[in-house]
């Protein structure tokens, strides 16, 4: 999610203080949009940063940051012309162990354990003016510009899950039996199964076909929330249905199923809601 930010918004001396150790490892990232009083609505966000001679002084906090536990270097979103709204939000690298920037409590998620997400806090940090990213008040269309990316890379991850788990759930019905036959061989579970295999390749055909526009410079941020929303729901039906085909072995941690079933849940929720997706297409058909 950071990469596009730091190779297409920085200036020459920004890529050589932060690529090099990007690309290697050395240095996390993380990206700070969200926060507590609204996900989706990035243009509503309160943390500020005011000019204080050639340097900002940026206060408020993020919730819900990848990474934001481990991360040496966030790209943090901050109002800085509150009269302009949207069009008044200006993108600053934050880099770990400046004063005033704190770490709150790694929270505690439903799954995705491996992922370390925490919330962010800033308390008068001075940010020097070499650290803004990008140009002054345009933080919000540079983040527009670069969401359909990350949108698209969501409905890659999510289809790539969906399918892997419904591979291993077709193989586990063909072995597990009940009343003296297959799991998989009732008429039911044989047709949910024809479903969704159907639903996912059908799925992935779309998603391969925005990667290939995104590449050429042609995808739309519709065709990126489609593909995003469409991932998702499928990705959870699919699983859902799989968890059930386990019956109560699907409901145990020890199952991969069960952990993929809880992984996958907030892939509806990030990288814009489901709901949001669908209200961009909506405004699109000019409803």
């Amino acid at each position: 999610m950071v990469a596009p930010y730091l190779v297409e918004l920085t200036t020459d001396e920004q890529k050589k203080r932060w690529l090099p150790g990007f690309c290697d490892g050395s240095l996390v990232t993380a990206i700070g949009m969200t926060e507590a009083s609204g996900g989706s609505d990035l243009a509503a966000l309160r943390t500020t940063a005011v000019r204080d001679g050639a340097d900002w002084i940026l206060d408020g906090s993020k919730t819900f940051i990848t990474n934001g536990y481990s991360a040496d270097l966030v790209v943090v979103a901050a109002r800085t012309s509150p009269e302009k709204k949207a069009k008044g939000i200006t993108l600053f690298a934050v880099e770990a162990g400046t004063k005033g920037f704190e770490r709150g409590r790694k929270l505690d998620k439903v799954g995705q354990p491996e992922a370390d997400t925490a919330e962010l806090f800033f308390d008068r940090m001075r940010i020097p003016a070499e650290n803004v990213l990008g140009e002054v008040d345009r933080g919000f269309i540079h983040m527009m510009e670069r969401l359909p990316q990350e949108r698209v890379g969501a409905a890659v991850t999510n289809i790539a899950h969906a399918d892997q788990i419904l591979r291993e759930t077709i193989e586990y019905t063909k072995e597990r039996r009940a009343f003296g036959q297959p799991v998989g061989s009732f008429q039911y579970n044989k047709f949910r199964l024809a479903e969704l295999v159907t639903a996912v390749e059908v799925t992935q055909a779309y998603v391969d076909n925005c990667v290939a526009a995104h590449v050429a410079g042609e995808l739309t941020a519709i065709d990126a929330a489609k593909a995003k929303w469409w991932s998702a729901q499928v990705q959870n039906d699919v699983l859902d249905t799989c968890v059930q085909l386990h019956g109560g072995y699907g409901y145990m941690n020890e199952y991969r199923v069960a952990r993929a079933w809880q992984d996958a849940r907030v892939t509806k929720i990030w990288a814009g809601s489901n709901e949001i997706m669908k209200e961009l297409i909506g405004r699109d058909l000019g409803l």
